[in-house]
């Protein structure tokens, strides 16, 4: 099941109902935008007892095309790390 964030908003508006529903989305979507940005400026993101992202730097490589054996200049690029915490991690592991 994948989540969506017109339900995260639908869930959110069930369980805050003092709070309007377009203040409930523009204090989510300002949420992922800093979290994208600080990304962009390498910085980590972490939230305490959920998870934490890094962003880390693949180096320029010369990889291979498996199909034509060809070499191919990789350029340098960003990937995330995401790492959960033990405490989330329990809970999702823990069998009912």
């Amino acid at each position: 099941m994948s989540v969506v964030k017109s339900e995260l908003i639908k869930e959110l508006t069930k369980n805050y109902p003092s709070f309007l529903k377009k203040d409930l989305i523009k204090l989510f979507d300002i949420t992922l935008n800093e979290i994208k940005d600080a990304l962009k400026r390498s910085e980590r993101v972490e939230f305490r007892d959920l998870f934490t992202m890094e962003p880390r730097i693949q180096k320029a490589r010369i990889s291979r095309n498996p199909k034509t054996n060809e070499n191919i200049k990789t350029p340098e690029k960003k990937t995330i790390v995401f790492k959960m915490s033990k405490k989330w991690a329990e809970k999702i592991n823990e069998k009912k």
